[in-house]
């Protein structure tokens, strides 16, 4: 597969020797889906974004003591087109393209619009990872059997998930209808850290690490985050997750457990600030470092 160059790849890497495909253990794909979005639209517009804000992004990262990018080396697709895909063929799509990484052992990283592209993920790796287990960063636990007469809605994404066995744990909950509450307490594969627990339970972290299997995906809802810190989402919620105390958490679960792959999603750019955007590269660049230092 052919990569974007350093003038559009991740991080503007210009030795090809850390960008190109057949080097590279961590490869970035776009998804930019866009078909559901009930609020703010314009997530499509996200994969592109974090791509030229991680320009910005430094290579040294401070706290691993290391420049991450030369640890396995990442590759940056071009966006995968749909067309006049829509649903379940886009879904289609995105899992074919996420198989073929996997099958030539890359580790996968998906920059989404809307969190319906997770459904699509997560379908190829289970047919990897059979017994893979989802941790979902998000405000919302989109678990609506149907929004807006849609299954395949951004808002229905993890029901879909739990509807193919997979286990879910949700961090920073705090949006919900009451037929999402009353799935979880029925569920035995459903665990919600809810943003009120984590704020109230400082053991709330080891906690919902004991929930995780051996090998976990990764979904990062961008609005998972406080809007102070990400504004620049579809649908923002108050009392969101904090960059610290979510970085902690997700460096123990790489260091815990198989990471298989994630995704970011649902970022709507704002003209004029770039805040959400780089945030988000960042956050990417910090989750390849921590999965480097099982290498």
């Amino acid at each position: 597969m052919k990569c974007y160059n350093h003038k559009k790849n991740f991080l503007a890497i210009e030795d090809e020797a850390y960008f190109n495909f057949d080097n590279a253990k961590y490869v970035i794909q776009s998804a930019p889906y866009e078909h559901t979005s009930s609020y703010i639209s314009g997530s499509k517009k996200g994969p592109e974004a974090i791509l030229k804000a991680s320009h910005f992004v430094e290579f040294y990262d401070e706290e691993l003591d290391q420049e991450t990018f030369k640890k396995g080396g990442i590759c940056t697709l071009p966006p995968m087109d749909f067309e006049d895909k829509v649903n379940e063929k886009a879904v289609k799509l995105i899992e074919k393209n996420t198989l073929k990484l996997l099958s030539q052992n890359k580790f996968p990283i998906t920059l989404g619009s809307e969190h319906t592209i997770t459904y699509g993920t997560v379908r190829a790796v289970k047919q990897f990872v059979p017994d893979v287990h989802v941790l979902q960063i998000d405000a919302h636990s989109d678990l609506r059997m149907e929004y807006h007469g849609n299954p395949y809605s951004h808002a229905s994404v993890m029901a879909r998930v739990h509807e193919i066995n997979v286990p879910l744990t949700q961090v920073g909950i705090r949006a919900q209808c009451i037929e999402e509450s009353e799935l979880i307490k029925s569920s035995t594969n459903i665990h919600t850290f809810y943003a009120h627990q984590v704020r109230n339970n400082p053991k709330w972290a080891s906690e919902a690490l004991k929930t995780l299997g051996e090998n976990v995906y990764i979904s990062i809802d961008a609005d998972g985050f406080d809007p102070s810190i990400v504004p620049a989402v579809g649908t923002a919620e108050p009392n969101g997750m904090l960059w610290q105390e979510t970085l902690e958490f997700l460096k123990s679960v790489f260091a815990n457990r198989n990471v298989v792959g994630f995704d970011v999603v649902e970022i709507a750019p704002i003209k004029g600030n770039i805040l959400t955007e780089f945030t988000m590269a960042k956050l990417v660049y910090k989750l390849i470092g921590f999965q480097t230092l099982k290498a």
